[in-house]
């Protein structure tokens, strides 16, 4: 008799991106088997992945270790942490590390600890070599992010929500976005895996926990079930349209930038809205202006230097990236 079904598609989406991991490792010409690193919480979703890695990983000859972060927020947090590095060594996962990391504000408190996170998680990786590091994310996080990305109005790149792979040299990866959060933690309960559930994924002074468990049910109420399969699809489709845009744009970039690295305002002006506000945010990131901080309302601003100009003075942006137009040329620099 085989596994649940939970439990083997569980299997499935973790086997699938291990044979990808191998098959980059091979290209590199490297003959030591590829370290592959979980990150867990402790959760259904992360110890479902857990489990389908310690699964997995043997058998297709990977080594398979684990790391859980303390973001040290909560009261115990550390107890917890060593805890779910227990669980994690239980599963015969090594190296297995519990990480502490200290949570700043900029961006506010979610951003703030999804920042501090990962610079934990790419320094481990660093540290032990990992060939890549597994992420717990679903469908249902997936519906989520989309949404919270369309209330932003930030555009189809903020509607395209997480990757499959993303990261240096495809560092995350994201096994679970086509299964859902029900799948994770039935694979859980059939497995007896112990499950912790994060508070904070219930405070309603959260704003991912209010669009949990209030937004997204009122819109299943509404509109009837499959409102994430169809979010989930929104991404996938918003995804391959930003791509496509974003590869444009690159092309597009090297044809209105002059000599002293300005922008020719007339060519900028000749091409299609969409494209020509993706040069101006590449050309702002690269000036210094910090992409997460970088909003569509900073970029209007500095697209109406272009289609607006009124002699308006110039545009402040984040990071100190002030843009001016000089006659004919658009001038970004940093200070």
């Amino acid at each position: 008799m085989g596994p649940h079904p939970a439990v083997a598609a569980i299997r499935l989406a973790v086997r699938r991106v291990l044979h990808d991991v191998l098959n980059q490792h091979c290209t590199q010409d490297r003959r030591d088997p590829p370290l592959v690193l979980v990150a867990c919480s402790g959760g259904a979703d992360s110890m479902a992945l857990a489990s389908a890695l310690t699964f997995e990983a043997p058998r297709l000859g990977v080594r398979a270790g684990g790391i859980t972060v303390d973001h040290g927020l909560q009261e115990g947090s550390d107890l917890r942490a060593a805890e779910v590095a227990l669980r994690l060594r239980a599963l015969r996962l090594d190296p297995v590390e519990a990480v502490t990391i200290r949570v700043g504000r900029d961006g506010g408190p979610e951003a703030a600890a999804r920042d501090a996170r990962y610079a934990a998680l790419d320094a481990a990786a660093e540290r032990h070599g990992a060939a890549a590091v597994l992420l717990g994310h679903t469908r249902d996080d997936q519906a989520e992010t989309v949404l919270l990305g369309l209330a932003r109005g930030s555009g189809t790149r903020s509607l395209s929500g997480m990757a499959a792979t993303t990261g240096r040299n495809g560092r995350y990866r994201r096994p679970f976005l086509e299964l859902d959060r029900q799948t994770a933690r039935k694979a859980c309960l059939m497995q007896s895996l112990p499950v912790w559930d994060d508070p904070h994924n219930a405070d309603p002074a959260y704003t991912r926990s209010r669009l949990r468990h209030e937004g997204l049910p009122a819109l299943e109420k509404a509109l009837g079930k499959g409102v994430v399969e169809a979010l989930a699809r929104t991404a996938q489709l918003s995804r391959d349209d930003a791509d496509a845009l974003d590869a444009w744009a690159a092309d597009a970039e090297r044809t209105v930038l002059d000599d002293s690295g300005a922008l020719d305002v007339a060519a900028l002006f000749a091409l299609p809205a969409a494209v020509r506000r993706r040069v101006l945010r590449r050309a702002a990131i690269g000036a210094g202006s910090p992409a997460g901080s970088l909003f569509a309302r900073h970029i209007e601003e500095v697209d109406r230097l272009i289609t607006a100009w009124r002699g308006q003075g110039a545009i402040n942006l984040p990071g100190r990236v002030g843009v001016r137009r000089q006659g004919g040329r658009l001038v970004i620099r940093q200070g």
